[in-house]
């Protein structure tokens, strides 16, 4: 019912600020941009579900052959304890299970072409145990808001920005992109545990979240004694032998257990074509109803009255200019991307209002973006909390990558 009302009060919100516009302020093409939006958005949203197909079928393809092969209950032996107190609904040693940690995995190598085929996968796993198909169960919302809280280690693509852009350590939002985005993800996890009364206190999952954090402290110093060259170099090379060593060992371990491979693989293969195509109508709802809200000019209202706001409590007003990143990245990541690097080519890399932009890119997601297309693979409609609880963790990101950029860079 959250996303009904929000994709109605888009349409809504954005026809009052036209007329006004329009009456008051005698702007005779608002509406004419609107329209034009509204094609532009569904044209896109096409070609975006479109482009999936290949990936889509090539990832579930080589997802089946693991499945039959074995390498993906594996996986879900490994982290069969830790998601089953956050998972319950999930039997042990679930497929779903490995479909999550891998999309998780690519996620935070930065593999959104692996990441998206990979999340879709789970949540078909997840819908087969779905006794309401029409209803979000809570695996899938717990799954779905972990996924959107965008738990990022290798922030490659920014780095890649801030270089093009000319800044002087191009890797300088390496490490802030980490802590804002550790905090969604715990914001995240902890806002969906409260709903579902998951007890995050057992022994088991603080001993698993408390490794994770190991790790990525880990990581986090290793990355911070080299240079930028080769933070690049390594996130480039690691991330993507890593995902090509798993396709490998997918086939391998299918050979050996004597699986017929290319059969599996087409079989899958055809999964991931149908799933593309059940996604277009969702994702030309969301897209057409973002398209319609910023060609109306509510996003630049939000900026200025924030910005008021700021200033009339008498606090620095820096950050503001990055906010149009930070109101736009749950709606349309491409146009996140885009007012992100408009703002790097108009005050420099490393302004800081720049910067603050590159660490909310890299610390937050396209929250609409990922329900549309992860429910609508699924014909889910009655989202319950997952929204409200997406949103918290897309929240905590960004308030995260704001005081981050002030520590930093401040």
């Amino acid at each position: 019912m959250a996303l009904n009302y929000v994709w109605i009060s888009f349409f809504l919100i954005a026809f009052v600020v036209a007329l006004f516009k329009l009456i008051f302020l005698g702007d005779v093409e608002i509406f004419q941009r609107i329209i034009t939006g509204t094609f532009d958005s569904a044209k896109v949203a096409a070609e975006i579900s479109l482009g999936l197909i290949g990936l889509m079928a090539f990832w579930l393809g080589i997802m089946k052959i693991g499945e039959k092969g074995g390498m993906v209950q594996l996986f879900a032996k490994a982290v069969g304890p830790f998601f089953h107190k956050l998972f319950p609904e999930i039997p042990k040693n679930h497929p779903a299970l490995g479909s999550i940690l891998m999309n998780f995995s690519a996620n935070m190598l930065g593999l959104d072409n692996a990441a998206t085929p990979l999340g879709l996968k789970a949540m078909k796993e997840l819908q087969e145990l779905n006794p309401d198909k029409e209803t979000a169960t809570n695996a899938q919302i717990m799954f779905l808001v972990l996924n959107a809280s965008s738990l990022t280690l290798i922030p490659i693509s920014i780095m890649a920005y801030r270089k093009e852009a000319g800044a002087a350590d191009p890797a300088d939002v390496f490490i802030p992109i980490l802590i804002a985005t550790f905090f969604s993800t715990i914001v995240g996890l902890i806002t969906v545990a409260i709903y579902q009364k998951i007890n995050l206190f057992n022994k088991i999952v603080l001993a698993y979240l408390g490794g994770i954090s190991l790790f990525i402290g880990g990581l986090l110093f290793y990355f911070n004694t080299l240079p930028q060259e080769e933070i690049s170099t390594i996130s480039k090379v690691g991330g993507n032998v890593t995902l090509f060593a798993i396709i490998v060992s997918f086939i391998a371990l299918a050979m050996y257990r004597k699986v017929n491979v290319y059969e599996n693989f087409i079989d899958g293969a055809k999964e991931g074509f149908e799933v593309a195509i059940k996604i277009i109508p969702y994702l030309v709802g969301i897209l057409v109803a973002v398209g319609v809200f910023r060609e109306a000019g509510v996003m630049d209202y939000l900026v200025q009255g924030v910005s008021s706001v700021v200033a009339w409590f008498g606090a620095d007003t820096r950050f503001v200019e990055a906010l149009p990143v930070a109101f736009m990245k749950p709606l349309s990541g491409s146009g996140a991307r885009g007012l992100m690097v408009e703002l790097m080519n108009a005050n420099g890399a490393d302004d800081f209002a720049s910067r603050v932009a590159s660490v909310i890119q890299g610390s937050t997601e396209t929250t609409f973006y990922v329900l549309a297309v992860y429910f609508g693979s699924v014909a889910i409609k009655k989202t319950r909390h997952a929204l409200p609880c997406a949103l918290l963790a897309e929240l905590a990101g960004v308030i995260a990558a704001i005081i981050v950029a002030y520590i930093f860079f401040g």
